[in-house]
């Protein structure tokens, strides 16, 4: 499989035609053409569903097309690398991150190395811990910050210091948003928005399972989320109530939804974690330095 060949075809997938694909990278389309049939036939997939005047993605064209991102990622993150190995001090850093106010912290870090080595760039990846452990796994991330519940045993990390506390968007003319916390009971009934990652049951100590406790069972959990964000599209629609962490949406000026926290107050961790004997690039280096100088490391 070549990186050449990954390309035609990522964009093929993308543009969903074999014709505009070819046109848009400067291809004749049989030649394009050629090359697919080719991929189909190295991997004994098919790989396209090919109508009259577009194609689709067959099930292991998706499979590929996910694999295909990550090695043209990699690739490129290999090469961004060794072109910073000069005297100059530049590059790429790829930081993934979980939706947390603790943040602020690392840009303050980012905003030093950026001032002291201009032409380092800094690249922020969203997600849930799932999707940005993966990618940190595979090397395609460099660090990640991740907040409770994650599993610490496969990464050295940093505890960034500050905490995070969970509890309910909801509209500002909610009746509850009189109240200054809410507690188990006023929110066991409601259509509740939830964090896939938030209710994960495969990890050893789950803070927000173990806030409700046996009574977990019981909620009405109206959907789930894995960005606030559009968790606090749907609160705002009624859909339901956002169970999320403070300072994220409603912090803001005419915001229509406020936040409450939970009582008793739960209060999560905040870590950034990157690989077990990473090969950092120079860049990359220089800002966990940086790190370590704010921040005393865990051993792990």
């Amino acid at each position: 499989m070549e990186i050449r060949v990954l390309k035609y075809f990522l964009t093929v997938a993308e543009i969903g035609n074999i014709t505009k694909a070819a046109n848009s990278m400067h291809l004749t389309q049989p030649t394009l053409s050629r090359q697919l049939q080719d991929l189909e036939k190295e991997l004994g997939q098919k790989l396209f569903i090919r109508g009259s005047k577009n194609v689709t993605l067959t099930p292991e064209g998706q499979v590929l097309r996910k694999r295909a991102e990550e090695i043209i990622e990699l690739v490129e993150k290999t090469e961004n690398e060794f072109s910073s190995i000069k005297d100059e001090v530049a590059g790429d850093i790829f930081i993934g991150a979980g939706e947390t106010k603790t943040i602020r912290l690392v840009t303050d870090i980012m905003k030093k190395l950026q001032k002291d080595y201009p032409k380092i760039k800094f690249h922020i990846v969203s997600g849930d811990s799932e999707d940005l452990s993966e990618r940190l796994d595979k090397g395609i991330l460099d660090f990640c910050i991740f907040i409770e519940p994650f599993v610490p045993d496969k990464y050295n990390y940093i505890n960034l210091g500050e905490k995070d506390t969970w509890g309910i968007l909801l509209r500002n003319d909610d009746t509850l948003a009189k109240n200054e916390s809410v507690k188990l009971e006023d929110i066991i009934d409601l259509p509740l928005l939830i964090s896939r990652q938030a209710i994960k049951k495969t990890f050893d100590r789950n803070p927000i399972l173990n806030w409700f406790g046996d009574d977990f069972e019981k909620l009405n959990i109206a959907g789930t989320y894995n960005l606030l964000y559009n968790a606090a599209i749907m609160t705002e629609n009624k859909i339901g109530y956002a169970l999320g962490l403070d300072r994220l949406i409603a912090d803001t000026l005419n915001s229509p939804l406020t936040f409450r926290p939970l009582n008793p107050k739960l209060e999560v961790e905040v870590s950034i974690a990157w690989k077990k004997g990473q090969i950092f690039s120079k860049p990359a280096k220089l800002f966990l330095e940086e790190l370590q100088k704010g921040w005393d490391k865990i051993p792990t």
